[in-house]
């Protein structure tokens, strides 16, 4: 057995299974998208399962993998139990969710914000992806908490886990806050020419508008969408820049000392962070992402400014660290 393949039997087997479904998922879902031409406003009846398997797949991956941390640096029992405990909660929610969000679409018609009273496989299912995101939502909450009261390894994979995790919470949350305070009531036509009538769109100014790749975020209105994925996915990217930086310290000496690199991964979620506030407040004002106002542009260069000027501080304050020892030598004892 290969040593990745070992590291891998101690993950959270739960989420390893529930990734491994969703990576299926995407597989069929990717064949589906080709040989079926059954369209849902616009796109694929098998893009929307396809994006949630991705989307859920690599954060049940990221999760199976933060809870081995969990389980190896947690000295209470509780501890490691409740952590155990929230990823399988965690996978089984996301399981069902994504299920009955691919069950919707292989039936041709619509699986959230759904309110047709006359499909019994509809009303059976609503109810699942209604409470199932609640569960999601909460248990991530809740392993949010007890990641923040916990050390899960050095000061930067710290940094990365905790504001990544409180990032992927915010993302949660996005659209639970948008379905919750705004309802757009209208009816639309599914995959199999029968009306539906939908309380709900992802739209923001225009409820079912849409127009880019893959993707379907609208073009002609916000997308809270946009700040759902941007946000979701910011531990994957705090993650990916704590190992890239781990790995260049093998050939830089001024990226050795860990406060340093845990300095660069907070500048960086300081900049994702800014990041997924503007994209949350352009959605917000029904404006698509790519097509943003002078106001959204000056906001995006005010978080690029800041982001270069933190990590420019933090790199040559550590070059000068590590340089001035060199530079001013002790002097040397005289022999006796």
């Amino acid at each position: 057995m290969t040593p990745l393949l070992t590291h891998v039997r101690a993950w959270h087997r739960p989420l390893v299974v529930c990734a491994a479904l969703m990576l299926a998922l995407v597989l069929v879902s990717g064949v589906g998208t080709v040989v079926d031409g059954r369209m849902l406003l616009g796109e694929s009846v098998w893009v929307k399962p396809l994006k949630f398997g991705f989307g859920f797949g690599l954060y049940a991956v990221t999760l199976a993998w933060l809870l081995t941390k969990l389980t190896k640096l947690t000295k209470l029992t509780r501890g490691r139990r409740l952590g155990r405990w929230l990823g399988t909660v965690f996978a089984v929610a996301a399981t069902v969710e994504v299920g009955a969000i691919t069950a919707q679409a292989a039936r041709g018609t619509f699986s959230h914000f759904n309110a047709d009273q006359t499909d019994p496989i509809t009303l059976a299912l609503v109810p699942l992806l209604t409470f199932g995101v609640m569960v999601i939502v909460i248990a991530q909450l809740i392993l949010a908490i007890v990641v923040l009261i916990q050390r899960t390894g050095g000061a930067a994979l710290n940094r990365a886990i905790r504001s990544g995790l409180a990032l992927a919470t915010f993302g949660m949350v996005v659209p639970v806050f948008w379905m919750v305070t705004e309802i757009h009531s209208r009816t639309v036509t599914d995959a199999n020419g029968h009306s539906v009538q939908m309380y709900q769109g992802h739209g923001i100014g225009d409820p079912d508008g849409h127009g880019m790749p893959l993707t379907n975020w609208s073009v002609t209105g916000g997308d809270f969408r946009v700040p759902h994925f941007f946000a979701l996915h910011g531990i994957q990217v705090l993650l990916l820049i704590t190992a890239v930086l781990a790995a260049l310290a093998a050939e830089h000496v001024w990226l050795r000392d860990e406060k340093v690199r845990a300095r660069l991964v907070g500048s960086a979620a300081l900049g994702y962070t800014g990041l997924v506030a503007v994209v949350t407040w352009q959605a917000w004002r029904g404006q698509s992402l790519i097509h943003p106002d002078t106001a959204t542009l000056l906001a995006l260069v005010a978080v690029l400014l800041l982001t270069v000027g933190t990590t420019a501080g933090v790199i040559v304050t550590a070059k000068r660290a590590t340089a001035q020892p060199a530079q001013n030598p002790e002097p040397s004892r005289p022999a006796r």
